[in-house]
Formats: structure tokens, C-alpha cells, sequence
């Protein structure tokens, strides 16, 4: 049987886009998780060329009775896209569906299919003089396919929202092989229940995205960059309000970095020069994205920082006086996880919790893990603007990384989840839930919204063929 279904699978996509471990391929890029935390074993890795071949793939694999694990860029942190040990999963990889199909620049549309890589779809809205406005520090290599499937969010979440947002509809192959055509470029659609945001962040158990169309937006006419210190987090949050009244939605960035997750990017990687990361036990970027001039955007910086000086927010601040000053700052930001992971392997959390309840949660809880492991190091850093922190714990100084995570890292978890479903957050932000958290989901979830979620599932993937162990635990 498994013989057959490879064969029938070469004969859909061409034996080129079959990759298998006996014809001597390593399919380790596939099979290997971005983190290394997970390892699996596919049956065979299928690189369809385009929506009629998933199709068939689908009906193939459902026929003979084989999950799938629909891939983009494998980029995800939570292990949701790589198989299991079993070897029989087949791994489908969605990068071959990488067209720009359409773009609507009277209705702000951009429809692409599903492993288009986010910064190509970027490049297309700029070429249209548009923006794209979802960012990630792995936009050069994930697919917006996957960023839908996670829903997405990264630097811009403040003004523009998650992926769903950008979002106006989809083309999904069910698990029974059938095609929604859903690729609507409407903002108003009243005519039922809303399946785009149902598929959407349910990280390819529901369905297989391979086409959306996204919604664009004017390109600012400037975009201002600047880096403030902060005596504290309650200062950080004090100068967010103080921004948003001051530049409305023109505040398209707002990121906290803790003092010792900016050590990390000196330490490793002392090329980029960090301002004033040592006065301060905390940093804040902000972007001001203005329609109007770039002089108009720098008095309104202006006239904010002298506030937030006066008001005591801010002990010291600069401002981007270039693009390639701004950019050098973004890549100082997005270089803590790099930094992170050259530290050693850690504990990764991404969270969200009511922005007016963040500095009392790691107030409590940095005292709790410090009391718990003496000499754990917290790199926290994240986007403030929307309540979402990476609250990462890194092994004491000296420890061994690996010897800390298997020690410690299912306390660790307990501890920081305790504390984030007793300040009304959620265990995951932005990155998913994957296999990694699946289990978690039934001591932080409403029974009743795990019990629908269930249901759904099951109404649309009844031989539970899609993604398995994903999101739900079994």
C-alpha cells in the first residue's frame, strides 16, 4: 500500500517533486523543525505545483488512509509542521505554489498563492506603490501560507493588525480533496459564517491554504524610526499611551527590549552597535508611519519625546536621521531571538497579556523564577503595542542549555502559564499552538471552546487526516 501510494503520488506531481529516503534524498530540511527541537520521519515529502495537484495529493493520501503535514518555510517555533517518527505521514510542501496571480490596485487587493514568501509579497505590493504591511523577522523565508495558517503578527500588529486582518479571502483544499473558492477581494461579505477566519490560525488542520488575497494598503508617505531608554516597564507603557494619543494611527511600531536580551545581540554580535542599551534596564523602538512629510513626522517625534522627557518617561532617546539608520535599528530588534539561540537552547514563551497588567505580570513573575532557579537569566523583549511578549528564560550563567531545558523547562512552562491565565492572557500570541502547546490547551482553554473546536474538527475532518496532533491533542 505505502509502494502504491508513492507511485500514485509521483504520478500526480511528476517523480522529481516526490521526495523519499530510499531514492537517497535527505529530507532532513523538511523533516527538522526550525528550533531542532523535533525531529520526524515522513513517508514522503510532495511538492505539488499547483492547486488541482494538491487536490489529487489530498484524495490520494485520504484514500489510502495517510495524514498530511501541509509545510510552508518551516519556520514555525511550536513544531506544527513537521511529521512524526511514525514514517508514514506525508509531508506536503507548498513552496512550488509560489505565483502572484492577481493585483487590484483600485481595491487594494493582492491575490498570491500560498508559498509565495512574505517578503515576495512584499516586493509585489511595493512595486504596485503599495504596502503589505505584515512583517517578521523571517519574512525572507516564510511563506504566507504558513503566516496564515499561524495568523501571523510581528512589528506592525499595533496599526494594521494580524495576519486575519490582511486578509479577505482564501482558495482551501478540504481533507476530502474538494476546493473552496474563496478568493473574494470584498470587505463586505454578510452571507453566513465566516470560514476564512475559521481556517485562518487553525495551522493546517481544517483545511490547506494555497491562495489568498490580501489586503493592501497607501504606502506612508515617511517613516520615522526612533530608540528611546526607559527606567521601567511601567514607563514603557505610560509612553506607549502618551504615543498613541500624540500620533494616533500613525504609530505603526512599538517594541520593549529588556537590558539583558540586548547583551545577548552585544555579546554575539558586537558588529551592530546598540544605543544606550547600558543606561536603561529597558529600550523601546517606536515607527511613526506619517501620510503627510517627513518634516511633519519628525515634529510630531519631537514634540512626543520632549513630553515623555518632561513626564520622566523617557532618560534618553535618538532618532533615525536615514532609511539605513531606521533598518539598523529594526535589525537589532529582530537579531534578540539569533543572539538568543547563540546563547544556548531556552525556554521560549510567547504570550500576550492586557497591556495595563504587563509590568505587575513580570514584576511577579521574574521574582517567582528567580526564586525557583537562582541565576536564571530572562530575555524579555517583545511587542509591547499589542500585549505580546517573547518571555524567554535562558539557563543561569555556566549551566549546560541542554541539561536546563529537560530539567526545568516543563516547570518553567507551568509557572509562567499559571501566571498568564491569572492576568487574563493567552499562552499564545502569535506563534501557535503546534504539537509543542496541544497538550496545554486543556488547562488553559475554556472546556466549552475546546469542546466546539472539537467539533469542528471533526465536521471537517472526520478521518482526522490533516495535521494530526496539532492544536488538539488527541
Amino acid at each position: 500500500m505505502v509502494s502504491t501510494l508513492v507511485d500514485h503520488l509521483r504520478r500526480i506531481v511528476g517523480s522529481a517533486h516526490v521526495l523519499t529516503r530510499d531514492g537517497g534524498t535527505d529530507l532532513s530540511a523538511w523533516e527538522q523543525d526550525w528550533r531542532k527541537r523535533a525531529h520526524g520521519q515522513a513517508l514522503a515529502v510532495v511538492r505539488p505545483g499547483n492547486t488541482d495537484e494538491v487536490v489529487a495529493v489530498v484524495q490520494a493520501c485520504a484514500a489510502a488512509g495517510h495524514s498530511i503535514v501541509p509545510q510552508g518555510g518551516n519556520t514555525g517555533l511550536v513544531v506544527g509542521s513537521v511529521p512524526d517518527d511514525s514514517g508514514s505521514q506525508v509531508l506536503l510542501s507548498l513552496t512550488r505554489l509560489n505565483r502572484v496571480r492577481a493585483i487590484d490596485p483600485a481595491n487594494l487587493t493582492l491575490t498570491v498563492e500560498a508559498g509565495c514568501v512574505l517578503q515576495a509579497v512584499q516586493e509585489a505590493a511595493d512595486r504596485a506603490g503599495l504596502l503589505f504591511p505584515l512583517s517578521l523577522a523571517a519574512e525572507g523565508s516564510c511563506t504566507i501560507g504558513g503566516n496564515l495558517a499561524t495568523n501571523a503578527g510581528g512589528t506592525q500588529v499595533l496599526r494594521y493588525g494580524n495576519a486575519r486582518e490582511l486578509c479577505l479571502g482564501l482558495e482551501v483544499v478540504t481533507a476530502q480533496g474538494e476546493v473552496w473558492h474563496g478568493l473574494s477581494g470584498l470587505r463586505k461579505d454578510n452571507t453566513g459564517y465566516a470560514l476564512r477566519d475559521l481556517i485562518i490560525g487553525s495551522e493546517g488542520t481544517l483545511g490547506i491554504i494555497t491562495a489568498a488575497t490580501l489586503k493592501l494598503h497607501p504606502r506612508p508617505a515617511c517613516r520615522l524610526t526612533a530608540w528611546a531608554a526607559v527606567p521601567s516597564l511601567d514607563a514603557a507603557v505610560a509612553l506607549l499611551g502618551l504615543a498613541q494619543g500624540r500620533l494616533g494611527a500613525g504609530l505603526t511600531g512599538f517594541e520593549v527590549m529588556g537590558q539583558f536580551a540586548l547583551s545577548l545581540v552585544d555579546r554575539h554580535m558586537p558588529q551592530l552597535r546598540i544605543p544606550l542599551w547600558q543606561q536603561a534596564p529597558f529600550c523601546v523602538l517606536l515607527e511613526n508611519s506619517d501620510s503627510e512629510s517627513e518634516s511633519h513626522a519628525r515634529s510630531q517625534f519631537e514634540q512626543l519625546l520632549e513630553s515623555a522627557f518632561e513626564d520622566g518617561l523617557v532618560t534618553d532617546a535618538v532618532v533615525a536621521e536615514s532609511l539605513q539608520q531606521a533598518h539598523g535599528l529594526w535589525h537589532i530588534r529582530e537579531s534578540i531571538p539569533l543572539a538568543q539561540a547563540e546563547e544556548g537552547l531556552n525556554i521560549k514563551h510567547d504570550i500576550s497579556i492586557p497591556v495595563s497588567r504587563i509590568p505587575v505580570f513580570c514584576a511577579e513573575t521574574d521574582a517567582l523564577l528567580q526564586r525557583e532557579i537562582p541565576g536564571v537569566r530572562l530575555v524579555n523583549f517583545g511587542h509591547l503595542g499589542d500585549g505580546n511578549l517573547h518571555y524567554n528564560v535562558q539557563a543561569p550563567a555556566g549551566d549546560d542549555p541542554a541539561t536546563f531545558l529537560r530539567a526545568h523547562e516543563e516547570r518553567v512552562n507551568t509557572l509562567v502559564f499559571d501566571q498568564v491565565a491569572r492576568h487574563q492572557g493567552s499562552i499564545s500570541a502569535e506563534h501557535g499552538v503546534g504539537s509543542l502547546k496541544a497538550a496545554k490547551l486543556t488547562h488553559y482553554k475554556d472546556p466549552v471552546a475546546l469542546g466546539l473546536m472539537r467539533q469542528i474538527k471533526q465536521a471537517l475532518d472526520p478521518q482526522g487526516i490533516l495535521n494530526p496532533g496539532r492544536v488538539l491533542s488527541p
